[in-house]
């Protein structure tokens, strides 16, 4: 058998980040940190903006589901972000076409739950009224409120104008101080008179199922997703889990609208049409659809976490699980869970980054350092065997499909690479059912190359 050659990983030509850490623990126990995740569908996630930081950044763990694997999911523009810069606020701007879109998903959420047309269209038009718009400075203290009335970049049909009309229809005249410190509670979202929603419909339907049915907080097609119904909850502790949570779903965005003015005024002239200037302005607004940013983890990873490095607590709704009920419980839900973890957390602790290999066709994806700064060197086939090689084959490959496979992994440029996990004969599907079985388990490397029969012949011919 012909030895392997040690190919160096391919780095990438851009890299705008530093390497932090290879795992998410500190060296002696220094600002140690237990993150917290939970099962849902059969996925694990973390909602925590802490807890992804941490994970993420400290060994590349999971992916954010709203992203490409980095979890930077931003509802804002950047072309209208870098327009509007002079304006200095710290809030997500959109066009005026995407909020619609988030529009059109609450009302859909909001049929969902039985309402009729006209009560929810009634909802959403008191939900989406133009608002005070809310400054906060960096201690969380209110600014003064003509700074509401910021310029944006000096272009000739742009500008910010009036952002801080009345909040709503259905609030209560206040006094100044009353009103500037229901604005500051309104960011918090802990003031029912700001929230047009948690007052939605007359009083006989809050009396009803209206109260039941407004908070909808559901798990659709991959996405967590909050229409901003909160009637049931008191002004209190909808403020407390507020800040608590940090989950960076924007409950106020910038909308910029455009409204045309003319500048001619001779009504009756044929320019009239071509005098109509077009003039863009944000509006603050609710936002009536949001989505919530989370690292969904995949089972090898989240155990690894749990088990290897004891950084991570997944619940299953209330409950703490334990290692075992992990195992037991991952194994149910993935049956060849025991054979891709040992190959993961065999080459995790070597130093690479075992990433998924769906898209490649194997189990694994082998990373030096993370993903951000080499691309994946090898895909990896894990297969569980006895003593002799034998054994009952995940993924039985024959000549054609072992082509096939080495094909596309080398058009991709990386290395097929079959690891075979030998449990010994004497082992029992008790001592399976527990990860202490890795300890009798030993692994073996097979690189696959494809033999070319005229390089062979050259460097017969150059000895």
């Amino acid at each position: 058998m012909a030895e392997a050659v040690f190919h160096p990983p391919r780095r990438k030509r851009r890299v705008f980040e530093s390497y932090d850490s290879p795992f998410p623990v500190a060296v002696g126990g220094k600002d140690f940190r237990m993150c917290q995740a939970e099962i849902i569908n059969n996925n694990v996630i973390v909602r925590n903006p802490e807890d992804i930081e941490q994970l993420y950044n400290k060994g590349y763990f999971g992916k954010g589901i709203l992203s490409r694997s980095r979890p930077v999911y931003s509802i804002s523009d950047p072309l209208l972000v870098t327009k509007w810069q002079g304006a200095n606020i710290n809030m997500p701007i959109i066009t005026s076409k995407k909020y619609q879109c988030h529009v059109q998903w609450a009302k859909s959420i909001l049929q969902e739950q039985g309402l009729d047309d006209c009560s929810v269209t009634k909802i959403i038009e008191n939900y989406t009224k133009p608002l005070e718009l809310p400054f906060l400075e960096e201690d969380g203290a209110e600014k003064n409120s003509n700074s509401c009335n910021r310029m944006g970049p000096n272009t000739e049909n742009t500008e910010l104008s009036r952002q801080c009309s009345t909040a709503t229809g259905n609030v209560v005249a206040q006094s100044p101080e009353n009103q500037n410190e229901g604005c500051r509670k309104a960011c918090l979202e802990g003031n029912a008179a700001f929230d047009p929603m948690a007052m939605c419909g007359s009083e006989e339907q809050e009396q009803g199922d209206l109260k039941e049915r407004a908070e909808v907080s559901c798990l659709k097609h991959g996405f967590l997703v909050h229409c901003g119904c909160k009637a049931k909850e008191s002004t209190e502790q909808r403020s407390c889990e507020m800040v608590k949570s940090n989950e960076c779903a924007p409950e106020y965005v910038l909308v910029q609208e455009e409204e045309e003015g003319s500048l001619c005024p001779e009504d009756d002239s044929a320019h009239a049409q071509e005098s109509l200037v077009k003039k863009e302005r944000l509006v603050c607004r609710r936002n009536p659809f949001r989505i919530f940013e989370y690292l969904q983890l995949s089972l090898e990873e989240a155990f690894f976490l749990v088990y290897a490095l004891g950084c991570l607590s997944i619940c299953y709704g209330e409950e703490p699980l334990t290692i075992l009920k992990l195992w037991e419980v991952f194994s149910e839900v993935k049956p060849n869970f025991k054979t891709t973890y040992m190959a993961y957390h065999y080459f995790r602790s070597k130093g690479w980054v075992p990433k998924v290999g769906l898209k490649y066709g194997t189990d694994l994806l082998l990373y030096r350092k993370g993903p951000p700064f080499y691309h994946a060197s090898y895909s990896v086939i894990a297969e569980l065997v006895d003593d002799n090689f034998e054994g009952p084959l995940r993924r039985p490959l024959n000549w054609k499909s072992l082509s096939g496979l080495n094909r596309t992994t080398v058009n991709a440029s990386k290395e097929l690479m079959l690891c075979y996990l030998i449990r010994p004969s004497d082992m029992t599907e008790e001592e399976m059912s527990t990860p202490e079985c890795m300890k009798r388990v030993k692994v073996q490397e097979l690189i696959v190359t494809r033999w070319v029969s005229s390089r062979e012949r050259n460097e017969q011919d150059e000895l």
